[in-house]
C-alpha cells in the first residue's frame, strides 16, 4: 500500500528502529525489495535519485515505483532522493512521490536554510513531506547512491575537521525554521563503497536528538556493519539509505552466473539471477534495521 514516509517513520521513531530507503533505477531493484519486504512483512521506501537519471528519467521510473506500491501488502513510500533543483523536486510531487528530499547541503547554512524552507511550503501544499540534510557527507573515489560530484571525496575525509559533522545546535535552528519533516545528518558515513572501515562519530546522533524531535536519517549506509547500524538506529537513526552493495550483489551474481555457464545466457536468466540475489541482500538489511 502506498503511504506518507512521515507516517513510516513516525512508527519507527516510536518503536527505536529504522526503515530502509532503497534506490531502484531498474525494474530489477523495485522487484527484488518489494519481494523482500513482503516476504519479512516489513515497510520499505522505494527512492529515485536524480544521480540516477542517466539510467532512467523521473517520469519513467515514478509511475512504475507507485504501481509496484499501491498493490505491495506492505506499507511503502514512494521518494524522490538528493533533488538539487526545485523543478525535479516539483516534478516529483506532480508525478505523485509521497516525499522528497531538497538537498542544498552543499550551499552555506542560510542559503540552504531559506531554500529548504521554500521546499517545504511547496511541498506541504502538496501533502508530500520533506527531508533535507545538513552537513556534508562523504563520497567514495568508486560513487555511489546520491552522489554527486559536488561532494567531498572519501580520500579527502581524513583532512577534514568537524565543521564537515552535523551542529547540534545549526540542526535546531534549521529544523524550527525550516519546518522540515526529516533530517538527513553527517556523522562519518559515506556514498558508495567502502575502502576502508569506517569511523562514525554515534555521538553527533545523540546530540542532535538532544536538539530536534523528527526522524534523523543516514546516508551512505551501504558497507555500515551490523552493530553500527543498530548502534545509529539506537542513538535516533529511523531512515537508512541502502543502495550500493545491494546493486553489486547483483552484478556480482550475474558475472558469476555468466562464468559458470558455458553458453552465454538469455537477458531474462541473469535479470532473475540479480533479483534473488539482491533480494536477499535486502532482506539482510532489513532485519538489521527492523531488528
Amino acid at each position: 500500500m502506498l503511504v506518507n514516509m512521515k507516517e513510516l517513520l513516525a512508527e519507527a521513531k516510536k518503536n527505536k528502529k529504522a526503515v530502509g530507503a532503497f534506490n531502484v533505477p531498474t525494474l530489477e531493484n523495485i522487484r527484488a525489495i518489494i519481494e523482500a519486504a513482503e516476504e519479512l512483512d516489513c515497510p520499505v521506501i522505494l527512492a529515485h535519485a536524480q544521480v540516477h537519471e542517466k539510467l532512467i528519467s523521473l517520469p519513467d521510473i515514478i509511475p512504475i515505483m507507485l504501481h509496484y506500491a499501491k498493490k505491495a501488502k506492505v506499507p511503502v513510500a514512494v521518494h524522490l532522493d538528493h533533488g538539487s533543483s526545485f523543478d525535479i523536486c516539483v516534478h516529483a510531487i506532480r508525478e505523485g512521490v509521497t516525499s522528497i528530499m531538497y538537498d542544498a547541503s552543499d550551499k552555506d547554512f542560510e542559503t540552504n536554510l531559506t531554500e529548504t524552507k521554500e521546499m517545504v511550503k511547496i511541498a506541504h501544499a502538496a501533502g508530500v513531506s520533506v527531508e533535507a540534510e545538513l552537513g556534508h557527507i562523504f563520497t567514495s573515489e568508486f560513487g555511489g547512491e546520491g552522489t554527486d560530484e559536488g561532494r567531498v571525496s572519501y580520500a579527502e575525509k581524513d583532512n577534514i575537521d568537524n565543521n564537515f559533522y552535523t551542529d547540534a545546535g545549526l540542526a535546531k535552528k534549521f529544523v524550527d525554521e525550516t519546518g522540515v519533516d526529516f533530517l538527513a545528518i553527517a556523522f562519518g558515513t559515506v556514498h558508495g563503497v567502502y575502502v576502508k572501515k569506517p569511523n562514525l562519530n554515534m555521538d553527533v546522533i545523540s546530540e542532535v536528538v538532544n536538539k530536534v524531535d523528527i526522524p534523523l536519517v543516514m546516508h551512505g549506509g551501504s558497507g555500515v556493519s551490523a552493530e553500527n547500524y543498530k548502534l545509529a538506529i539506537e542513538r535516533g537513526i529511523t531512515k537508512i539509505n541502502y543502495f550500493t552493495y545491494m546493486n553489486k550483489a547483483g552484478g556480482q551474481a550475474v558475472k558469476e552466473y555468466i562464468e559458470d555457464n558455458h553458453e552465454m545466457p538469455f537477458f531474462d536468466e541473469i535479470s532473475t539471477v540479480a533479483i534473488d540475489v539482491m533480494k536477499e541482500n535486502v532482506k539482510e538489511a532489513m532485519r538489521v534495521f527492523n531488528n
